[in-house]
């Protein structure tokens, strides 16, 4: 397996050593719900994760079992999405997840994450390969189904919720509002329900503010070109927990410039 690219930022804040990944699970969480695991091994799979160590996340994860699946599918789409400069690797990362996350779901048919990483990654591989394309493959309705199924399971998932806003304004975006209501469920109602429930799960998440700025110019374009700026300015503004939110406030910056 070829090497990943190594987070390109200082990562000393985001180490978590010893009980401080417990006691910072919960801020670090809040937007996924998963729980703290129990397994030393995987507990160090997390930190890898948070400390950028992403491919070393996925190494750790997948030695530990299928049970695993969620810091091996957030680690590789989170590089993928960020760090890959490659496209046909990128797009192995968001399959290989995909794939996982498959097995994930048939193990695990009750675990949140393994329904919302599936989406994710199928999202971030449609996003790829380009969103009316992938609607042409019929990855639209998988998408739904999993998050929908994620938060049937866990109600208060942030992630899901920015997700499925997502879903809405792109698909909205891509085919119209009626096209997209009529054949996909889609919905700028919605979309705005989802991007605002995330942000009040998880107000200090650079990525709700983030997504819940492109979904609004996805919808309204230059309309709400001050409400998606502010969104962006506020994100680039709060303080990283952890790798993957310091690369999700780089992202706010460079759009910013």
């Amino acid at each position: 397996m070829y090497k990943w690219k190594t987070f390109p930022h200082d990562n000393s804040d985001f180490r978590f050593a010893g009980s401080d990944l417990e006691s910072s699970w919960e801020d670090l969480h809040r937007g996924d719900r998963e729980p703290f695991p129990a397994d030393p091994e995987l507990q160090e799979a997390w930190r890898c994760f948070h400390s950028g160590e992403f491919q070393e996340a996925v190494a750790l994860a997948d030695a530990f079992g299928l049970a695993g699946h969620a810091v091996a599918n957030k680690a590789s789409g989170i590089y993928a999405t960020y760090l890959e400069p490659d496209p046909k690797r990128q797009q192995e990362c968001f399959k290989s997840a995909i794939a996982r996350a498959e097995k994930a779901i048939r193990k695990f048919p009750d675990d949140a994450n393994a329904h919302y990483f599936h989406a994710f990654n199928l999202g971030r591989y449609s996003q790829s390969i380009s969103v009316i394309k992938a609607l042409k493959q019929g990855v639209g309705g998988k998408i739904l189904n999993s998050l929908k199924r994620a938060l049937e399971r866990q109600p208060r998932h942030a992630e899901a919720h920015t997700a499925l806003g997502m879903y809405h304004a792109e698909i909205i975006d891509k085919v119209g509002k009626l096209i997209g209501g009529v054949t996909y469920g889609a919905s700028e109602a919605k979309a705005l329900e989802h991007f605002r429930l995330a942000l009040d799960i998880t107000p200090r998440s650079p990525i709700a503010h983030i997504e819940y700025g492109n979904g609004l110019y996805l919808l309204y374009g230059e309309r709400e070109i001050d409400q998606v700026s502010d969104l962006y300015i506020k994100a680039s503004e709060l303080s990283p927990l952890d790798a993957m939110e310091k690369l999700d406030v780089e992202s706010a910056l460079a759009e910013l410039e």
